[in-house]
């Protein structure tokens, strides 16, 4: 009888246990719910977004008051700023409405631009038209209306590209001709449509790996004669795509780019329009990959010179191509730095702006700065000098530059910049961050430590709840983005992260950072990921959460999740299959989980070509059978940016492994965590799986 009583009596506190656990986690998540409107516009003017005046040296923006929104015009050349008039304020307003493109049917992204069909195009001298009409290029003479076919060999199963390229004497007309490929599809059901009962079938164009790709040919047409100029393939026959036909000043010569399949060879060739020779004026090559998505070219006036942007020595860098013989000139930017961006050319100063990150030695890499070089490589001069990441503004002569910058744990700030010297001219706006700090708020912290050389820093962040106490222990969670081709973390000012607070509110640490096989960092930092998607950086990630856990033993790395969202998702349970002792639970949204299911064009660039058994060692499905953690999957029935069949045959898989996980669909959903029903599911998982508690009733939270 006593021990029925001491049974009763524990199974009584345990349930009191529970319900205290479950009310402290009712406001906990009340607390995660209210963060957006509680922090809505409690720094005013942190997100300024200046709009230079075409061919003027005046700007724009709107600034917040408490009276309401308040346009603010500002002449730089005089260095004074005005409430917009009224009349000038309605003005840019009935242009803003106005669509900057004419108003036609939306191209679903997937779907490939076939160039059937086009507008005519007229000639330099305005002396002909030329045109697509049954396959074949024609032209008409604008005087007396009189038409001409340049070609007769297009057909519908080899046709040329309405896409039509006049040279500038007028004397020429180059055009792609295209053997199209077979056209790849894949079905989504609507279950529950809007507009009626019955379920709906879509249908998405979309290129997986291996898929067959259209053929294209360069051909010249000589109005005059009817000359027909089609080169030899060779130095073109294995392609991706070819892209980018412009003529050179001369009339000469027809430039276009080479993408070859596999994305290992990037070229920059050459056709003459007289004896139809094609020869190599600039090569880039890789092991790995060539990260052509990142490149620039730039054909000069003189016709001599290409600016062209290139990782050939590790970093990404500008260099001066001489045309004539295909040789570097010279590099007009080196060091251990990455370019990201040009912003503007001035050949008749030969002087090029462009944005750079890494350049600034012991401070995070990633901050990104503004800078002014001349072509010849000297006169480097940084624009915008302060600590933090910037954005800037240029006009369009680029004499002056709107400049903010912050960090994720400082305030903004705009000014007006001499785009000279970099010269501060007036301050725009200062934020100030009180107000957000009087309502709990905590930054973000800035946090780096080793990767996996034990050598090369990596960069984060740490996120932690309002009520924190570093009395407590608290369960860590990684939000985790590693696809390549970008870096993720972030580096400017919010009042709130979504994804990281929020989670953060509910008794965790949450963390980011980007390890190797992400971008803007050097070459060689990239390559981890070729072939190797699987590896998402987690041999970075997991000793630096390590070291933030050595620092703040608050960090129980014991109890650590891991979510995301597409590259994400796949990345989020690749976690649990590959490093279990490490991650103890996942939730992985709309993820891409085997490469050979995604498109074409990302999963190439990295995965490579053709498909190979890296494909399969990389795949989510093919080792399904190592889960040994919760893993909660979630997927959109409309997401047509990675097929949901990806997920399902995760499911699929793990089924046939007898394996336990949790399925969260949503109808109507697109690419996406899920929304806000994703965002309920996930805060459940995790507090479940990590916090060890019953999660909340949502209908109570709900009345509350």
């Amino acid at each position: 009888m006593k021990k029925y009583i001491k049974t009763i009596t524990f199974i009584s506190f345990l349930a009191v246990a529970e319900m205290l656990s479950a009310q402290g986690t009712i406001e906990d998540y009340k607390r995660a719910l209210s963060l957006p409107e509680k922090y809505r516009n409690t720094v005013p003017n942190a997100n300024i977004f200046p709009h230079w005046i075409a061919d003027t040296d005046e700007f724009w923006y709107i600034r917040n008051t408490p009276e309401g929104e308040e346009h603010v015009l500002v002449d730089a050349k005089k260095k004074q700023r005005t409430v917009m008039p009224d009349t000038m304020k309605q003005r840019l307003a009935d242009e803003r409405r106005r669509p900057f493109f004419p108003r036609g049917p939306m191209r679903y992204w997937g779907e490939r631009d076939e160039q059937r069909t086009g507008d005519s195009i007229p000639s330099p001298d305005k002396k002909y038209t030329a045109y697509i009409k049954n396959s074949n290029i024609y032209v008409k003479e604008t005087a007396s209306g009189k038409e001409k076919a340049l070609s007769l060999d297009g057909a519908s199963g080899e046709y040329y590209s309405a896409r039509l390229y006049w040279s500038p004497d007028s004397r020429k007309v180059a055009s792609l001709k295209i053997r199209p490929a077979e056209k790849q599809y894949f079905y989504l059901i609507e279950s529950s449509p809007s507009d009626r009962l019955q379920p709906k079938l879509h249908k998405r164009e979309y290129a997986k790996p291996g898929d067959a790709l259209p053929f294209s040919v360069p051909h010249i047409f000589h109005v005059d004669d009817g000359k027909a100029v089609c080169p030899s393939t060779e130095l073109f026959a294995s392609q991706y795509e070819i892209s980018r036909l412009e003529w050179d000043n001369d009339s000469r010569n027809l430039m276009f780019d080479y993408n070859q399949r596999g994305h290992q060879v990037y070229r920059v060739l050459e056709l003459s329009a007289e004896t139809g020779l094609v020869r190599t004026v600039i090569e880039e090559t890789s092991e790995t990959f060539v990260n052509y998505q990142r490149y620039y070219k730039r054909n000069l006036k003189n016709g001599n010179e290409t600016i062209w942007m290139s990782e050939r020595d590790n970093w990404n860098h500008l260099y001066m191509i001489d045309c004539p013989s295909g040789r570097v000139k010279h590099q007009i930017t080196k060091g251990e730095w990455y370019v990201r961006d040009i912003i503007h050319v001035d050949e008749d100063k030969r002087m090029i702006y462009f944005s750079a990150n890494g350049m600034v030695k012991d401070e995070d890499p990633y901050f990104l700065r503004y800078y002014r070089i001349k072509m010849d490589g000297t006169g480097l001069t940084c624009l915008t000098p302060e600590t933090g990441s910037h954005t800037a503004w240029f006009s369009k002569n680029a004499e002056y530059l709107v400049d903010t910058w912050s960090t994720v744990d400082a305030a903004p700030k705009t000014v007006l910049r001499n785009a000279r010297d970099g010269k501060t001219l007036m301050t725009l706006e200062e934020c100030d961050l009180t107000g957000l700090k009087n309502l709990g708020w905590i930054a973000p912290e800035p946090f780096v430590a080793k990767g996996r050389d034990g050598q090369t820093d990596i960069w984060g962040v740490i996120f932690r709840p309002t009520n924190f106490d570093p009395n407590k222990t608290y369960p860590v969670i990684e939000y985790i983005y590693s696809g390549p081709g970008s870096a993720y973390t972030p580096k400017t000012f919010h009042e709130i992260h979504w994804y990281h607070q929020t989670m953060a509110e509910l008794g965790f640490i949450v963390v980011q950072c980007d390890g190797m096989g992400t971008s803007f960092r050097s070459k060689s930092f990239e390559n981890v990921c070729y072939k190797n998607l699987k590896d998402a950086g987690f041999l970075d990630r997991i000793p630096w959460i390590k070291a933030a856990a050595e620092k703040y033993p608050y960090m129980d790395i014991e109890r650590i999740g891991i979510f995301g969202g597409s590259a994400g998702g796949q990345e989020a349970m690749a976690a649990v299959l590959f490093h279990p002792e490490f991650y103890k639970a996942a939730y992985a949204g709309c993820g891409c989980h085997d490469n050979r299911m995604d498109k074409i064009w990302w999963n190439e660039q990295w995965m490579g070509y053709p498909v190979d058994s890296s494909y399969i060692a990389c795949s989510n499905v093919e080792n399904a059978h190592l889960l040994t953690r919760p893993l909660m999957l979630m997927v959109g029935e409309l997401d047509d940016n990675v097929d949901p069949a990806s997920t399902m045959q995760v499911v699929n898989a793990l089924i046939k492994a007898k394996k336990e996980f949790e399925l969260v669909v949503v109808p109507g959903m697109n690419h996406s965590l899920g929304g806000v029903y994703g965002d309920r599911k996930r805060f459940d998982f995790f507090t479940k799986h990590l916090l060890g508690v019953t999660p909340p009733d949502w209908n109570v939270i709900e009345e509350k």
